[in-house]
């Protein structure tokens, strides 16, 4: 069966063509279609040990096992010490790792948009494959509820990826990234797959509704990323199996919903844990551990954050502090790890403020019935410097394309936001923006372009 697979920061889905030659999205968690780019391992350790009891080649898996052998054997002894049987679920998933995490968020290994992380410059071969165990785990397990559904095998897909992934490497940084990508998806049983910009995939689904040709700029902002593609588009274009000669320049970064929640998290949220506070000297309280706390998507942060150095410093902080209560909560934040769970806060508030301009967030995992209004002036405030950067992708790609676009298409989930969404109109002036389906137009045009390499 053939399938397009949006392996997203945010949120992962995966599309058939059905019968009647229409998109379909397939549900992956009961009834969602959707779901969240999470895992959750009762021990980083065992996600190796996950990955080598997935992979269904013999000779494929012999091969991994020659290559993580100390892994392994680092994950049989875990086990062992933690009592964890050999029939014990492991590995949770989507929605199921979101569950476990907030029930047990310092016993286990939480892991969110790992996509985010995959072109960091810098990493050594135990990092990279470490990510690769995370991406091909929740590859097969995604996969698997897929055909659980389909009740039919998918071997040959189109897995969506970024024009440029975060790093600072350039193409170097995006060749790594890819390469995890493809690797993964070879160990969690796709026999083919193909990698396809998504915002030229949201772009090939709105093609198919029109009628005349237009030069479209398309515009994703996404979880983790925001990418912008020129595209010429229309009946004369849409049955070319090569499109590269209609793409008239594309633009991408590492900026997208994510970091929108952690800005709202930092300027609205972590004032309830101190910052912006006194010392008993008079002086302010330091900064840094508070955006360290929420930058959960930047591996340097959050290893500062979680380091001995930075716990003496937040306990020395709490000593000296006028309102020494208010750092026991961070320090409370970083011992249970819910930093994870306080972006997730900014993230509902978010959601929250799209359609209400007072939302009262729920803080109780912290201290009991603690609570915390957020306004939308403030969110608006607080996400000012990652909207300014998703405007500069548009004029840097439209710059490369040295046209004026006919219509502008809108797509993932942060175009949602109204604010983001009305600084993209404001930008362009007169030209038309149609917003697509804001989470399900990827995956559709993935499956689209499957479907035309692979028949």
């Amino acid at each position: 069966m053939i399938a397009g697979f949006d392996y997203g920061s945010s949120n992962c889905a995966i599309g058939v063509m059905n019968s009647e030659q229409s998109i379909e999205l397939v549900p992956l968690y009961k009834d969602q279609c959707f779901l969240p780019s999470t895992l959750y391992a009762l021990s980083r350790d065992l996600i190796c040990e996950g990955v080598a009891r997935q992979i269904g080649d013999a000779n494929q898996r012999d091969s991994y096992m020659k290559a993580r052998v100390n892994q392994l054997r680092l994950a049989s002894s875990t086990r062992l010490s933690l009592g964890i049987l050999s029939h014990e679920q492991t590995l949770f998933v989507g929605e199921e790792a979101i569950e476990n995490y907030i029930e047990l968020p310092e016993e286990g290994y939480f892991i969110k948009s790992p996509k985010s992380f995959l072109g960091v410059s810098g990493l050594q071969a135990q990092h990279l494959a470490f990510f690769e165990d995370i991406v091909t785990a929740m590859m097969f397990q995604i996969k698997q509820a897929a055909e659980m559904r389909l009740q039919s095998e998918i071997k040959q897909t189109v897995i969506g990826r970024p024009v440029n992934f975060q790093g600072s490497g350039g193409e170097a940084a995006n060749q790594q990234a890819c390469g995890i990508l493809l690797r993964a998806a070879e160990r969690a049983g796709f026999e083919s797959t193909e990698l396809l910009y998504e915002p030229l995939a949201a772009g090939i689904d709105y093609e198919a509704r029109l009628t005349g040709n237009k030069t479209v700029l398309v515009v994703d902002v996404g979880g983790g990323t925001t990418d912008c593609s020129v595209v010429k588009m229309g009946p004369d274009f849409r049955n070319k199996a090569d499109r590269q000669a209609d793409f008239l320049g594309h633009s991408g970064a590492r900026i997208g919903g994510n970091d929108l929640d952690i800005n709202l998290a930092y300027r609205a949220l972590m004032p309830v844990l101190g910052m912006g506070g006194k010392l008993k000297n008079g002086l302010p309280l330091p900064s840094q551990p508070y955006w360290n706390a929420v930058s959960i998507n930047d591996i340097p942060s959050q290893v500062d954050f979680n380091s001995q150095q930075n716990i003496s410093l937040m306990q020395q902080m709490k000593r000296d502090a006028v309102e020494p209560a208010k750092l026991a909560l961070l320090l409370k934040l970083q011992e249970q790890k819910q930093n994870y769970q306080l972006v997730r806060s900014a993230e509902l508030a978010k959601i929250g403020l799209s359609d209400e301009t007072l939302y009262e967030v729920n803080l109780g995992y912290l201290e009991k019935s603690l609570t915390h209004k957020v306004d939308r002036d403030l969110y608006e405030l607080a996400i000012e410097r990652p909207v300014a950067k998703i405007i500069d992708l548009m004029r840097e790609v439209l710059c490369q394309a040295q046209c004026t676009p006919d219509l502008v298409y809108v797509t993932g989930g942060t175009t949602k936001s109204p604010a983001v969404r009305q600084a993209i109109a404001s930008m362009l002036g007169d030209i038309d923006v149609i917003d697509g389906d804001h989470f399900g137009s990827v995956t559709a045009g993935l499956t689209r372009w499957a479907e035309k390499i692979y028949r």
